[in-house]
């Protein structure tokens, strides 16, 4: 099948054969019919598999009757198609693609989220959007300045859904839904289908079609997964033994705290190797750097937090390491699903340590099966690690600035399979 026979005009097309893709993903041969339909969509797929051309490319025809005329011209501060992601990296990439799709039609679009200043983004609303992209608070932030209006929205996109309630952005959502026109095309992506998620689809959306191309909480079969059992001291020792011996270019770790993840960079400096790390203490300039540097090669490891980690997009990414195991278990399908993207192998390594066998065990029963360990020669563990309580996870000892309008915290949805609760984040 091809992307000529899903409905999308010449323009588009066009567009898309210069990025180099010619054969759509079963996500989007799915969800481009569905939504050039104009029906509402529930579309559970796993991440990596091309879900954002998925929602984009329609999106961008709907708003373009006439790819090279647009539709009705939005109004002051107004908006015909709203995106929200749970991520300002995600937001960024998600804005990358609409502007590279639809660079031979009309479209007006930006990307608003927090961590910079606000002006601009005011500034780039006065004259009217096509398509913004944003994060659920500085959306808000935006309302209550009354910088925006939502008269002419005609497409909601929230894309990564399961993370927002993860992140604990429900109540957001919530606010921002009842701001909206009630009629609208509202097209919902996650890469989970849970019964939270089944409850705000039945609250967002009307008579959906639902698209599952990947059994709920997979993980994606193209990536290779291993398990090393180190002590917890030697697993900086192991992780830069494992990029020597394999001379890896370009490898992603992931750390469960922003602390670990400064401290890991730090190490792997001084062993010579070029590192950043990218979480949600870091200044949204800093975020940026780190991620340009490790896209363009300048950077060779990239340590992240699973709070940053969404929207981390890079081509052929060969390997994954979860230097600490998630807490929350569909973080690891989330992790792993950075490498083995558009349907090229990966491969995904995990050094663990006695003390996250529940998690562990978390994660071998959401994917249906045990690892095999994998003991490293000169790193076999020597015993059992005790619990450390005083790790600094992200989700538990980062404070949320205070929202808009007294609206107060809002909160994730708590312990899931032994996993520890959440508070919700800074404002995006």
């Amino acid at each position: 099948m091809s992307f000529g026979s899903l409905g999308l005009c010449d323009e588009l097309l066009k567009t898309v054969a210069e990025q180099g893709y010619t054969t759509p993903s079963p996500i989007q041969v799915a969800a481009i019919p569905a939504v050039l339909r104009q029906r509402d969509v529930m579309a559970v797929a796993q991440t990596g598999t091309g879900k954002t051309a998925g929602f984009t490319l329609p999106m961008l025809q709907l708003l373009s009757a006439d790819p090279i005329q647009a539709g009705p011209r939005p109004q002051a501060q107004a908006v015909r198609a709203l995106v929200i992601t749970p991520t300002r990296e995600l937001a960024a990439q998600v804005a990358l693609s609409v502007q590279n799709y639809s660079r031979r039609m009309n479209i007006h679009s930006a990307a608003v989220f927090g961590g910079v200043r606000i002006e601009p983004q005011i500034a780039q609303l006065q004259g009217g959007l096509d398509v913004l992209v944003a994060t659920p608070g500085r959306l808000i932030d935006l309302y209550q300045q009354q910088a925006i209006n939502f008269e002419q929205l005609e497409i909601l996109v929230l894309d990564e859904a399961d993370r927002m309630l993860d992140l604990g952005f429900v109540d957001d959502i919530h606010f921002i839904q009842k701001l909206l026109p009630n009629t609208r095309q509202t097209l919902m992506f996650s890469a989970t289908f849970s019964k939270e998620i089944k409850s705000l689809a039945k609250g967002m959306l009307s008579n959906p079609l639902l698209i599952e191309v990947a059994g709920a909480n997979s993980t994606v079969d193209k990536v290779k997964q291993k398990v090393h059992p180190v002590d917890k001291a030697r697993k900086s020792e192991l992780l830069i033994y494992l990029i020597k011996k394999h001379k890896w270019r370009q490898v992603l770790v992931f750390s469960r705290t922003k602390q670990g993840a400064d401290s890991l960079v730090t190490v792997l400096e001084k062993a010579g190797i070029s590192a950043a790390s990218i979480h949600a203490n870091r200044t949204q300039h800093a975020r940026t750097l780190a991620l340009d540097g490790f896209k363009n090669g300048n950077v060779m490891v990239l340590v992240a937090t699973d709070i940053a980690s969404r929207g981390i997009d890079i081509n052929q990414l060969p390997c994954v390491v979860n230097f600490d195991l998630p807490y929350v278990t569909e973080d690891y399908v989330h992790r792993i699903g950075r490498t083995g993207r558009a349907g090229a192998s990966g491969l995904a390594i995990s050094l663990f340590s006695e003390d996250e066998s529940k998690q562990l065990q978390s994660i071998e029963g959401i994917i249906g099966g045990k690892f095999e360990r994998e003991i490293i020669p000169n790193f076999a563990p020597s015993k059992k690690a005790p619990i450390d309580p005083s790790d600094d996870d992200e989700y538990g000892n980062f404070e949320a600035d205070p929202k808009p309008g007294g609206r107060g915290k809002s909160q994730g949805r708590g312990n899931r399979g032994g996993n520890k609760s959440k508070r919700n984040l800074a404002r995006c």
